[in-house]
């Protein structure tokens, strides 16, 4: 096939997901395909079948790599038993139903990570603004934002906010490390510079500390939690185990990777009042977010962990955070990566929605010498622990880094990258069954041939007390993904046109405000 064919087919491609910015018949953007997915691409845009897997593709929001399931279920009425319908896996366009693969890894699928954002995004802003269950006077609770990092283990380039990277070393130190080495380095590196998170001694630095840190990272964060409850409690002169009677700690917590391969911490942390029944209870006087910030920064020095050695000749290890520490109340503090701006509620719950959607697959791709490194050194290192148990007579299944070289991929980080304390807001659950509960409505409005009326949403959306319905199937697994890598890379192109289509909704709608504002303004002045 000529590329003048291929691309009348391209352009020929009928898109589910919205109109593009550029017009409704502009082109999926599939330029970068080798020869043998575009040949599965355009196979799949000729067949009989296309439309057929076009409506499949949109119902699953063009999932990267969805969930093939076969069978069926009913919906019977709890009261009479009578079945209300029925759905079969052969009443699907494919005869087979195609679920969300729901991974939240960016890098492996755009279009349920984007809705893993989300929510996230929702969950995040709920805890500070109020709405979808919070009460809105959460908004007046003290709230900080905390970054908490990683030490050093070893001398990396960086950034350095547009300064040089290392421009000197201390007075009387060398400027050779004992590798023989620069320990300085004059350049100034932009973001896209390759070097950056790189050693600037590979020798020098110290892996087996990496990873030692990286994999006891979680237990710092839960030690942290409960120094941070430690000096609440001595802050207010009460006994730890009375502090729910005055004050209680609320949070959402996301983990980031940064360019060297280690994990830090994005934390809202929020003071709420005494312990109640819905558990959002105002904060009591004198409990100011200055004085949550002063604790928090307390509590995060104290945290340390004598972590226990990776075999017999491992030295011991007392892990720390970093010592920088960034704690800022939010109605009065600026951006991390823009001082120069306000930081907003709505703009730290994308700060960290953007990054529970982050992975180290997101951080590995390409060649980077440093992250291979490290990855090595966690094989070698759990080879030795393998082998040591095996000639000692030990299960590895009870030493404390038998799970190690599951988490290479992640280089070590065993974590979860979106946390929350119960009581913070919603539950990503409850979204996600409100979204369901949405759908199923809207469905049957369209096949009833009704408006569904959305003006109060919360209570449409509500959780039902009493279930009438129940829902009864029996499923089987029969794949996952899609036919061929060219239906992948075909369902991911349609997902970055939905997304660019969003985007584009969002700018105009903020340009229409924008002018209305102005023209509201101009009547107003004359």
């Amino acid at each position: 096939m000529t590329r003048a064919t291929r691309d009348r087919v391209w352009d020929a491609v009928p898109l589910r997901t919205g109109a593009s910015p550029r017009g409704e018949d502009h082109p999926l953007d599939l330029g970068h395909l080798d020869s043998t997915t575009e040949a599965q691409v355009i196979a799949r845009l000729l067949s009989r079948d296309f439309d057929a897997w076009s409506e499949a593709a949109s119902r699953v929001g063009h999932c990267a790599n969805p969930i093939r399931l076969h069978g069926s279920s009913h919906t019977v009425d709890t009261r009479t038993g009578e079945v209300l319908g029925s759905f079969s896996s052969k009443d699907s366009p494919l005869g087979v139903l195609h679920v969300r693969c729901g991974n939240r890894r960016a890098a492996e699928c755009p279009s349920c990570s984007r809705l893993y954002a989300a929510d996230t995004f929702h969950l995040i802003r709920a805890g500070v603004t109020g709405g979808k269950g919070v009460p809105d006077h959460v908004s007046d609770n003290p709230l900080v934002f905390a970054t908490l990092t990683a030490p050093s283990f070893g001398l990396v380039h960086g950034t350095r906010g547009g300064r040089k990277c290392r421009p000197f070393t201390p007075k009387g130190v060398s400027g050779v490390c004992e590798h023989g080495r620069p320990t300085v380095c004059h350049a100034t590196h932009d973001d896209c510079d390759d070097l950056l998170g790189q050693p600037l001694c590979r020798d020098c630095y110290d892996y087996v500390g990496h990873i030692v840190w990286q994999w006891w990272a979680p237990e710092l964060w839960r030690r942290f939690t409960i120094n941070v409850r430690r000096a609440l409690a001595k802050t207010l002169g009460v006994a730890e185990s009375r502090l729910p009677d005055h004050l209680t700690l609320q949070y959402a917590k996301v983990a980031e990777y940064q360019l060297r391969g280690l994990i830090h911490f994005h934390a809202l942390i929020r003071l709420d009042g005494p312990k109640t029944d819905d558990g959002f209870a105002p904060t009591p006087a004198g409990a100011t977010a200055a004085l949550l910030a002063h604790v928090v920064e307390q509590a995060v020095t104290a945290v340390s962990f004598d972590a226990p050695p990776l075999y017999e000749d491992d030295p011991a290890r007392t892990l720390r955070f970093g010592a920088q520490v960034d704690v800022r109340p939010i109605k009065t503090s600026r951006r991390t990566d823009d001082p120069d701006r306000q930081l907003t509620a709505g703009q730290v719950a994308g700060y960290l929605a953007k990054y529970a959607t982050k992975s180290a697959g997101d951080l590995v791709n390409g060649d980077n010498p440093h992250l291979r490194r490290l990855r090595a050194t966690i094989a070698e290192v759990t080879d030795h622990i393998a082998t040591d148990a095996r000639g000692e007579g030990t299960p590895l299944r009870e030493h404390p880094y038998a799970l190690l070289g599951k988490w290479n991929r992640m280089l070590g980080f065993r974590g979860h990258f979106s946390t929350k304390s119960r009581r913070y807001s919603i539950t990503l659950g409850r979204l996600r069954r409100a979204r369901t509960r949405f759908q199923r409505r809207l469905s049957d409005a369209s096949r009833q041939g009704k408006t569904l009326d959305v003006r109060d949403l919360d209570d449409l959306l509500a959780d039902d007390f009493e279930q009438t319905t129940l829902v009864v199937g029996r499923w089987s697994y029969a794949g996952s993904g899609w036919d061929t890598e060219g239906d992948a890379e075909l369902a991911k192109a349609a997902a970055a046109r939905a997304r660019e289509y969003a985007q584009w909704r969002q700018h105009t709608a903020s340009i229409r405000h924008h002018r209305r504002a102005i023209r509201v303004g101009e009547k107003g002045n004359e």
